[in-house]
C-alpha cells in the first residue's frame, strides 16, 4: 500500500523508527489540498501539520510503500481513528503519473495553530530528505 507523507514522516529516520519496513519510493504532489498547522502537541509545544481541501493549491510530500504491519503501526502513530482520519488520495509524480495512496488528516481542524521552531526544523529536514526544498 502507498502512503503519502507530508509532515514529520517525511524525515526518513523518523519514519524508519515507526515503520522499519517502509520503503521510500518517490516524491509527489497532492492537488487541491493545502498544508496547515492545527491543534496543540505537548511534545512539540505547538501546532502540528495537517492538510485541508483548498482548490488550486497543492501539498508536496513523499510516497512510501508499506507492508500491512507497517500500516497498523502508522495508524497508531497517527492516532487513527481517535485523532485523525485515514483517507485515500490521488498523488502525482513529476512525470505526471498518478498513484492512489493513503494519508492522514487531523479530525478537529477548527483553527490554525502556530508550530514551534523545533517542529518546523524537523519538517524542513524531511523536505530536504526528499529533495523538495
Amino acid at each position: 500500500m502507498y502512503y503519502f507523507a507530508y509532515g514529520l514522516n517525511l524525515d526518513r529516520g523518523y519514519m524508519a523508527a515507526c515503520c522499519p519496513g517502509a520503503k521510500a519510493v518517490f516524491s509527489a504532489s497532492l492537488p487541491n489540498y493545502q498544508l496547515f498547522f492545527t491543534g496543540w502537541s505537548r511534545q512539540w509545544l505547538g501546532g502540528i501539520a495537517s492538510i485541508k481541501r483548498v482548490s488550486r493549491e497543492k501539498v508536496l510530500g513523499g510516497v512510501y510503500l508499506l507492508a500491512p504491519e507497517d500500516v497498523a503501526k502508522l495508524d497508531r502513530q497517527q492516532g487513527y481513528p481517535a485523532a485523525s482520519d485515514k483517507i485515500k488520495v490521488l498523488v502525482f509524480q513529476d512525470t505526471g503519473a498518478s498513484v492512489e495512496a493513503i494519508t492522514y488528516i487531523a479530525k478537529n481542524q477548527v483553527k490554525d495553530s502556530k508550530p514551534s521552531v523545533a517542529y518546523l526544523k524537523a519538517l524542513q529536514k524531511g523536505y530536504i530528505d526528499w529533495g523538495l526544498i
